[in-house]
């Protein structure tokens, strides 16, 4: 059985608490969209026959909610596809951040949603927008949840792989720190590890993915980083 020490201990049990739950992405709420207008309301309930009207009328196509969401951060939230596309061939930003600085890409990669996450990349929004408070990527936010089939889509993309948030953590790093061990998590560390991702980058302890996988007791990452050295 691995042996922890009381600070591996309270990592393991606090930061997946931090990580996803404070400043977490924030949908719009039942009180912000009973007071849509225009842009937003029809982004959020995916009229299209109004967007269109209100597109020619010359509403404003970034025009920001009380969170700092454009009309395609409502539509994307709502996973509202097809306003999405409209939204992005009339001129909307596909890059814009929220208050808490989500784009679409990440807003599509938290919620595990590969219809999005394909149309917003097919459009051409960056796979590789710094987002979140924690100055993440939309791979690192799929790597942590577990999101195998996103993080496979964000590699193929051309999204950086070594990139290291304002925790010291890379994408590889979050899968084994807040992963479970679990076969998507390994799947994850297998998936970035051919992709060419830097298993030598420490967390801000100097502990690599290796040595917290091995302290986890994650004997099934620990034979592919061992394999991948």
């Amino acid at each position: 059985m691995c042996q922890l020490n009381l600070k591996s201990l309270l990592l393991i049990v606090t930061l997946p608490l931090t990580v996803t739950q404070v400043f977490a992405q924030t949908a719009p709420s039942a009180t912000e969209i009973a007071g849509y207008e225009d842009l937003h309301a029809a982004a959020h309930t995916g009229n299209l026959q109004s967007l269109e009207t209100l597109l020619l009328s010359g509403s404003n196509i970034e025009a920001l909610d009380s969170y700092s969401r454009t009309p395609l951060h409502v539509a994307a939230y709502a996973s509202n596809d097809e306003i999405v596309e409209r939204l992005a061939k009339a001129g909307a930003n596909l890059n814009a951040l929220e208050l808490h600085a989500y784009d679409i890409v990440t807003i599509a990669a938290v919620a595990n949603d590969l219809a999005l996450m394909d149309l917003a990349l097919r459009l051409g929004a960056k796979s590789g927008n710094v987002t979140s408070p924690y100055h993440g990527t939309a791979l690192i936010a799929a790597a942590d949840r577990g999101h195998i089939e996103v993080v496979q889509r964000l590699i193929d993309a051309g999204a950086p792989l070594d990139h290291i948030n304002n925790l010291g953590w890379t994408a590889l790093l979050e899968a084994v720190i807040l992963g479970d061990g679990g076969p998507n998590y390994v799947a994850i560390v297998e998936a970035l590890l051919k992709g060419g991702a830097n298993q030598t980058l420490a967390d801000k302890d100097g502990m690599t993915p290796l040595k917290h996988a091995q302290q986890r007791g994650f004997d099934n990452m620990v034979k592919i980083l061992e394999a991948n050295k």
